[in-house]
């Protein structure tokens, strides 16, 4: 990933928070076929090797699980906030105009090695470690014992494991920093007067880097 200096993001604690907060990647894995990805959720075991340890699911029948090259590493994706950038912001559009839009996000790429997992007790605790997860908002978070244990026994036939051991972390946080304090604080009511979750959501972001 090209990542400028002023927009690296390089503190493991904030890699994984990310990762955390935004579970849902994009896999990328290079086989047989070519190039090939998937969209899934992902646990992260940050006390795990030196970057951590991911885990996930994908279907029997997605083919992604049989061809993938061991030889070179897989790539899971997270991305964090997103927002266009109006130029309209900046107070030095006025003075001389010579500014331009542009699109602000944080992202976190993962590479490491990949390997799959069929046994049925690692495949349980791994959902209902992933479900309770998700469902811990809830004001009755559902459980797999929910459901008939010959179900998910089932259910769990047709899924296979993945654990993604992470080799190397890159974080870009590309969030106004290249720009003038007087422009990022442009951006920062710009994105207040939009008042929306995915404004604010970038708007802290640019506040934090001030």
């Amino acid at each position: 990933m090209y990542i400028p200096r002023a927009f690296l993001e390089e503190r493991l604690p904030v890699l994984h928070e990310l990762i955390r907060s935004q579970p849902f990647c994009s896999l990328v894995t290079v086989g047989a076929s070519g190039l090939f990805a998937s969209h899934l959720p992902m646990i992260l075991h940050g006390n795990q090797g030196s970057f951590g340890v991911l885990h996930g699911h994908l279907s029997r029948a997605n083919a992604q699980w049989r061809d993938f090259s061991q030889e070179v590493e897989a790539l899971a994706i997270f991305s964090g906030a997103h927002h266009y950038i109006s130029p309209s912001w900046y107070p030095e559009k006025s003075e001389h105009g010579k500014v331009v839009p542009t699109w602000n996000y944080a992202v976190v790429h993962a590479y490491g090695n990949l390997r799959t997992i069929e046994k049925a007790e690692w495949l349980s605790n791994h959902l209902q470690e992933l479900t309770s997860q998700q469902e811990s908002a809830a004001a009755v978070p559902w459980k797999v014992t929910d459901a008939p244990a010959e179900f998910i026994e089932s259910m769990l036939k047709g899924i296979v494991g993945l654990e993604f051991t992470i080799t190397r972390l890159e974080g870009k946080w590309k969030v106004s920093q290249n720009r003038s304090e007087r422009d990022r604080r442009g951006v920062i009511q710009g994105l207040d007067d939009l008042d929306s979750p995915e404004s604010l959501a970038m708007k802290n972001l640019v506040s934090d880097r001030l």
